[in-house]
C-alpha cells in the first residue's frame, strides 16, 4: 500500500513536471522523468497518456516498455586515461553503470601501435567476440558497443534504445563522411539520399544475436584493422540485408566528429548544454571524438554530461577533488616549487613575493630555481637570504652553470623525484600569483595537470588556449574569450598550458606519461603541450577564482636604470601598484577635501617613494645636468630665461612615460580642483627634474611659469635629505617648505603664482616641474 501511494506521487509529479514544461523543454522534462523512474512509467501510465505521449514523439514512448537491464553496453579500454574516466562519469551521469561492461583492463593493448593514425584495432573485436558468445543465440538483448578513450555519452539508455528501436534495424553503425581506411571501397557503398554515407566503427548497437553474426563474419588477427573488418561486413549485400545492418546517416545517435565540427554546436537550456547537429536538426546521443577530432571532443566535453551549465556553473570543478585542512598544516602534501626565470622579465622582486606569500606551508615545500639572467641574480640572492631556510630544501641553477631551459625542466622533475613529492608545480617568471591559495587551490582540484588562468591586465593574452590550428600554432576556441573574461568559470579541459601548472608527480615518475619539453624544432612550451596531447593526457586550467596575471616582458630593457620604471605602458597594472601613492584614490573620496597650502596651490599624493628614488637614480645615473647658464641647446632658440640645474626627461627616454601619467593620473586631479578646465591629453613641452644645492644652484629667482598649470612633486625629504629649500608664492607671501616625496604640487603657471625657489643650505634638493598646456 505505501509504495502504491509512493508511485501515485511519483505520476502526479511526473505530471505536473511534464505539463509545466514549455514546447521547447518538454521533451527534455519527459525523458528526465522517465529514466528517474522507468519501473513506474511501465505499470503507471494510463493509455490515454501513453498516447498523447506516442503520437507527439512518434514512438519514443515504447522505451516505457524496454528492460533497462537487458542491454549491455560494452567498450575496451586497456589503462584508466582521463579519456576512459570521462567516459565513465558520462555513464555514471545518465545511470548505466551497472551495464556497462569493460573488456581489456589492465592487459597489454594488442591491436597495433599506431592505432591513432595508422590501421588497428582487431583487438577489440576479438575481446568483443568473446565477450558477446554467450548471448549468440539472444534475438532480444541490446549491446551497445563504443570506443571509451574519445566518447562521450549524452544521453540515458532509454533514450539511446528508444531512439535505436524507431530506425527498424537489427544494428546501426555510426556513420561519418570520410571512407576509411580503404578510399577504393567508397564506390561499394550503397547511395544514400542524405547524410554521412560511410561506417565508423567507434559505435554501434543492435541485438547480440546479430551482432554475434557480424563479429563471426570473418577472423581477424588483433592488429588487422576493426574498421576495414565492419567495413566488408556491411558491404556484404547479403550480410547487411539478412541482419538488417544500417547507419545512422544523420546522427540521431551518434555523432562522430572528425569532418563534422562545423556541424555541431552547444545549445543551453536551463541547466543543461546538450549538442545539436546544425545540418540534420538532430541532437546526438553519444559523442565519439574519432581521428584528429579529439581536441573537439574535449572542449566540448567541458559542457556536455552534466558538466557544466549556466545556472550551476562548473559542476566537474567539484568532482575528485580533495579538500586540504588549512588546521592540519602536516597532512598536506609535498610539493615543488620549480621557478623559471628564462628572460629578463619585470618586477621580479613583486614576483618571488607572491611565490613566499603562498599560503602552503613552507614545511612542505621544496623550492627550484632556474636564472639564466644576470641582472635578476639579485632579485633571488636577496629572497634566499631571506626565506631559504624556511623551505623543506632549495636547488639554484645560476647563469654561469650555462643549462637550458629543457635540461633545467628535467632536472627540476629530477629533483622533485629525488624528493620525494607529491607534486611539482611550476612557475615562469612571468606568472603572478596573485591569489595566496593559488597552489592550495590547484592541489585541492586533484587533477594529473592543471594550470590557474593567467591573463595579460587588459588584454585577452593568456596562458592557455582554447584550440589549436592544424600547424599546431593558436586558435580561437568559441569560448575563449569568456572563459578569459571569466564570464565562463570552471575547470576546463585546453589543448596548450604555459608559464604556470602543477602536474601529480605521478606522471613524471612513470616514463609513459612524463612530461617531454624536447619534441623536434618546439620550443619547450609547444614540446610539454605536444607531448600531452600525443599521450591524450588532459591539460586543465580554472579560473574558479581570480589566481593572478601576466607581465608582458617584451619591452624590457634592463640596460636601463631601473627599467620597471618605464614598464607603465605595457604592464599598467604592475607599474600602478608599484609606484602610484597608497592614497591616491583618496584624492577623490567625496569627503576628501583638497589640501591648500596656499590660494589655489593644491597639494596631493601621487607617487611613492619607490617611484621618487627610482627617477633620482635614473637622472644620477645619467648625470648630464646642465650648467644653470641662460644657453640652453637642448631647447628651441637656445635661450633659457630662469634657468636651472636640470635633466629633461626626454634625455632619459622618459619623456612618454612622463606624459601618460600626466594624462592618467595629474589631469583628472587638475579637473577635479580647477573646475571648467580641460585638456585632454594634456600637453607638456618642458618635464625636467631640477637639481639644487648649496655649492651648486641653491635657489632660483621670482619668476613666473610658461604654463596654464604647473606640476611639482617633490623626490626626497626636507630634514633628511637636504636643509632649507621650498616654494614662496610672492603675490600671497606664502611659502611651502615641508614638502613630502611623491606629492605634487599644482598651481597656476601665469599671471596670479608668481613664485621663487627658497634657498637650500646643506644636502641636495631634487624636484620634478613640468609646464602644462603652455
Amino acid at each position: 500500500m505505501i509504495n502504491k501511494r509512493r508511485n501515485i506521487i511519483l505520476f502526479e509529479v511526473f505530471l505536473l513536471n511534464f505539463l509545466s514544461c514549455n514546447v521547447t523543454t518538454e521533451k527534455v522534462c519527459f525523458n528526465s522523468m522517465r529514466d528517474r523512474n522507468n519501473t513506474y512509467c511501465e505499470n503507471y501510465f494510463s493509455n490515454m497518456f501513453k498516447q498523447i505521449i506516442a503520437e507527439r514523439y512518434k514512438g519514443s514512448i515504447q522505451s516505457c516498455d524496454i528492460n533497462i537491464k537487458d542491454v549491455l553496453v560494452v567498450t575496451v579500454a586497456t589503462n584508466e586515461t582521463d579519456g576512459y574516466k570521462r567516459y565513465l562519469r558520462s555513464v555514471e551521469v545518465y545511470g548505466f553503470r551497472d551495464n556497462l561492461k569493460v573488456l581489456g583492463m589492465g592487459n597489454p593493448w594488442l591491436g597495433g601501435k599506431n592505432i591513432k593514425t595508422g590501421r588497428g584495432g582487431g583487438y577489440k573485436i576479438n575481446l568483443l567476440k568473446e565477450a558477446v558468445e554467450k548471448y549468440k543465440n539472444d534475438d532480444q538483448k541490446i549491446i551497445i558497443f563504443t570506443d571509451s578513450y574519445d566518447v562521450i555519452f549524452l544521453a540515458g539508455l532509454s533514450e539511446v534504445i528508444a531512439k535505436f528501436k524507431s530506425t527498424d534495424a537489427r544494428v546501426l553503425f555510426s556513420a561519418e563522411g570520410s571512407c576509411w581506411p580503404d578510399r577504393s571501397l567508397a564506390t561499394k557503398y550503397p547511395a544514400v539520399s542524405g547524410g554521412k554515407r560511410f561506417l565508423n566503427s567507434g559505435g554501434f548497437i543492435g541485438y547480440a544475436s546479430d551482432v554475434h553474426a557480424i563479429l563471426t563474419y570473418s577472423p581477424l588477427k588483433n592488429e588487422d584493422d576493426d574498421q576495414l573488418f565492419y567495413t566488408m561486413a556491411y558491404l556484404d549485400e547479403k550480410l547487411r540485408e539478412q541482419h538488417k545492418i544500417k547507419l545512422d546517416h544523420k546522427s540521431e545517435i551518434f555523432q562522430n566528429l572528425y569532418g563534422a565540427v562545423a556541424d555541431v554546436e552547444l545549445k543551453f537550456e536551463g541547466a543543461k548544454a546538450s549538442l545539436v547537429n546544425t545540418v540534420y536538426n538532430t541532437e546526438p546521443l553519444i559523442l565519439h571524438g574519432n581521428g584528429y577530432s579529439k581536441l573537439s571532443l574535449n572542449s566540448l566535453g567541458n559542457y556536455l554530461a552534466n558538466a557544466w551549465s549556466p545556472e550551476e556553473g562548473c559542476i566537474t570543478c567539484w568532482e575528485g577533488t580533495m579538500e586540504l585542512d588549512k588546521t592540519l598544516p602536516d597532512t598536506y602534501p609535498i610539493i615543488l616549487i620549480a621557478v623559471f626565470v628564462e628572460r629578463p622579465t619585470p618586477f621580479m622582486e613583486e614576483f618571488f613575493q607572491k611565490i613566499y606569500e603562498q599560503a602552503y606551508p613552507k614545511s612542505k615545500l621544496h623550492l627550484f630555481i632556474h636564472n639564466t639572467v644576470d641582472y635578476h641574480q639579485d632579485v633571488i640572492d636577496n629572497f634566499l637570504m631571506k626565506f631559504e631556510k624556511e623551505y623543506r630544501s632549495s636547488k639554484v641553477i645560476l647563469p654561469k652553470d650555462s643549462i637550458s631551459e629543457s635540461d633545467a625542466r628535467n632536472l627540476a622533475m629530477d629533483y622533485c623525484l629525488l624528493k620525494k613529492c607529491s607534486g611539482y608545480f611550476t612557475v615562469d617568471s612571468l606568472a603572478h600569483l596573485d591569489h595566496e591559495y593559488t597552489l592550495k587551490f590547484l592541489v585541492d582540484q586533484h587533477r594529473g595537470i592543471i594550470a590557474p588562468l593567467l591573463v595579460r591586465p587588459y588584454k585577452m593574452w593568456s596562458n592557455f588556449w582554447g584550440a589549436i590550428m592544424d600547424d599546431g600554432f593558436y586558435a580561437r576556441s568559441f569560448d575563449y574569450m569568456e572563459i578569459v573574461k571569466n564570464e565562463r568559470r570552471g575547470l576546463w579541459n585546453v589543448p596548450f598550458i604555459n608559464t604556470c601548472y602543477l602536474i601529480n608527480a605521478t606522471l613524471i615518475s612513470n616514463k609513459e606519461t612524463r612530461p617531454s619539453y624536447e619534441e623536434g624544432d618546439l620550443d619547450t612550451d609547444m614540446a610539454f603541450a605536444y607531448s600531452n596531447r600525443e599521450r591524450s593526457i588532459f591539460m586543465y586550467v580554472s579560473n574558479r577564482v581570480d589566481f593572478g596575471h601576466l607581465v608582458d616582458p617584451d619591452s624590457y630593457d634592463v640596460t636601463l636604470t631601473h627599467p620597471d620604471l618605464y614598464q607603465i605602458f605595457d604592464n599598467k597594472l604592475d607599474w600602478e601598484k608599484k609606484y602610484i601613492h597608497d592614497n591616491y584614490s583618496l584624492n577623490f573620496h567625496p569627503e576628501q577635501i583638497p589640501i591648500q597650502p596656499c590660494p589655489d596651490v593644491y597639494w596631493f599624493p601621487v607617487v611613492n617613494e619607490k617611484f621618487t628614488k627610482s627617477l633620482i637614480d635614473v637622472m644620477e645615473a645619467f648625470g648630464k645636468w646642465s650648467d644653470g647658464s641662460n644657453n640652453d641647446p637642448r631647447l628651441t632658440g637656445g635661450y633659457e630665461n630662469v634657468p636651472t640645474r636640470d635633466i629633461h626627461m626626454n634625455q632619459v627616454k622618459f619623456e612618454p612615460h612622463w606624459l601618460h601619467i600626466l594624462k592618467e593620473y595629474v589631469r583628472p586631479l587638475q579637473e577635479h580642483v580647477f573646475t571648467g578646465y580641460f585638456h585632454d591629453p594634456p600637453r607638456a613641452l618642458m618635464n625636467f627634474v631640477v637639481r639644487y644645492r648649496p655649492d651648486e644652484q641653491p635657489s632660483l629667482k621670482p619668476h613666473h611659469d610658461s604654463s596654464t598649470y604647473t606640476v611639482n612633486i617633490a623626490l626626497n625629504k626636507v630634514g633628511v635629505d637636504y636643509e632649507g629649500g621650498g616654494c614662496r608664492f610672492i603675490r600671497y607671501n606664502c611659502s611651502v617648505t615641508d614638502t613630502k616625496p611623491g606629492w605634487m604640487l599644482m598651481h597656476p603657471g601665469r599671471l596670479t603664482h608668481y613664485h621663487e625657489g627658497l634657498r637650500v643650505t646643506s644636502g641636495t634638493r631634487y624636484i620634478m616641474i613640468s609646464f602644462v598646456d603652455p
